[in-house]
């Protein structure tokens, strides 16, 4: 096949190319431009896609002996990963823009222009696994190594763009494997450090770098009835399940700390409260997407058994879920806490990726029946 392969410049892409050209295909390797920022270099940044990460891409590309290219994406990251960041946070929502880039840049803009151009797949190091079923029909999967499994951020993948997705890490047990051949291959990338926290935000401030584009206003902090126990400098600097930070004026009865359950944007609110009022036991998502072909309860809006995840290295817990029109409705059998509107929850039947949702609202009972 043509594959394309995403090189970001780290130890996983570079080894997933490698892998591609070692099983034949015909591979030529692209490294996404998704900042203008002049002079973003690695050093004290914790993010990806700096211009040392287009270096070490090009470096394995030539060690590899595949043609590189690198594609300038910027004004699309920027409206549809940095822009969406934004704006959730400005409505009070606590977004993953990993998510909204995997879907809407490395398997949308990349895997369109990719099959314009002839292109059959897009090649990237994620940790996860495409199975095609009896009838030919492709199925996102967990990858082997459970500990670096990357199944739920790309829980946003449709269908068509399983059917052009090539994850050759899938079955590898273990980083240190990759790692160890990488340095077989002598790819210079064999130790380079991963990636974490938010690419466009690479000293990890989150809120300094919101409250640059937000326009934050003081309001009040109050707790689950409603009194005041505080004040805040702008609601949208706060997320849901958050305990520092709140510097409240009144202690809570019994001593103990207080988190944020909620965020009122209209109202410029923060409610605060015991930790045990944080677990959430039902969740109603909007924007539902299917990973593949959806399991047949979907048309139906039948109830299924599944486990539902909300954060990437979460632990799913079982659940029971439908469709209520254009809303994916799920209970958890087991409480899950500082769940928060904007988050994604994905949904699985054993190791397979069923599909996701965008949280809209997280129910408590318990808080319910104060």
């Amino acid at each position: 096949m043509r594959v394309l392969a995403a090189m970001s410049g780290g130890v996983d892409s570079a080894v997933a190319a490698a892998r591609a050209v070692e099983a034949g295909h015909d591979v030529v390797g692209v490294h996404l431009a998704l900042s203008r920022m002049p002079g973003t270099l690695r050093t004290g940044s914790r993010g990806c896609c700096t211009i040392e990460d287009s270096r070490d891409a090009w470096r394995a590309c030539d060690i590899l002996g595949i043609p590189y290219y690198v594609w300038d994406f910027s004004e699309r990251f920027k409206e549809d990963v940095v822009q969406d960041f934004i704006d959730e946070y400005a409505a009070g929502r606590t977004p993953n823009p990993c998510m909204r880039c995997n879907e809407r840049i490395k398997f949308a803009a990349l895997l369109e222009k990719a099959i314009a151009l002839g292109f059959d797949a897009v090649c990237t190091g994620h940790y996860a696994k495409v199975i095609t079923d009896a009838d030919g029909n492709p199925e996102l999967h967990r990858a082997a190594d459970w500990a670096k499994d990357q199944s739920y951020v790309l829980g946003v993948l449709t269908h068509e763009q399983l059917k052009h997705s090539m994850f050759p890490l899938a079955e590898t047990p273990s980083k240190a494997e990759v790692r160890a051949e990488a340095e077989r291959r002598g790819l210079s990338v064999a130790n380079k450090p991963d990636s974490h926290d938010i690419c466009f935000i690479p000293d990890g401030d989150t809120a300094g770098w919101l409250a640059e584009k937000i326009d934050m206003t003081t309001g009040d902090i109050v707790d689950e009835s409603g009194a005041k126990v505080g004040e805040h400098p702008g609601a949208n600097a706060f997320t849901v399940g958050q305990r520092r930070g709140l510097k409240l004026g009144t202690p809570a009865a019994d001593g103990k700390p207080r988190f944020v359950l909620e965020i009122r944007p209209k109202e410029n609110k923060v409610v605060v409260g015991p930790e045990a009022l944080l677990a959430i036991d039902e969740i109603r998502g909007i924007k539902v997407s299917w990973a593949g072909l959806p399991i047949a309860e979907v048309a139906t809006c039948a109830e299924f058994d599944c486990y539902a995840q909300v954060r990437a290295h979460g632990d799913p817990v079982p659940a029971r879920a439908h469709m209520a029109g254009d809303e994916l409705v799920v209970t958890l059998a087991e409480p899950l806490r500082g769940v928060a509107p904007g988050q994604t929850v994905v949904l699985y039947q054993g190791s397979r990726v069923l599909g996701q949702a965008t949280i809209d609202a997280a129910r408590s009972l318990q808080r319910a029946a104060l």
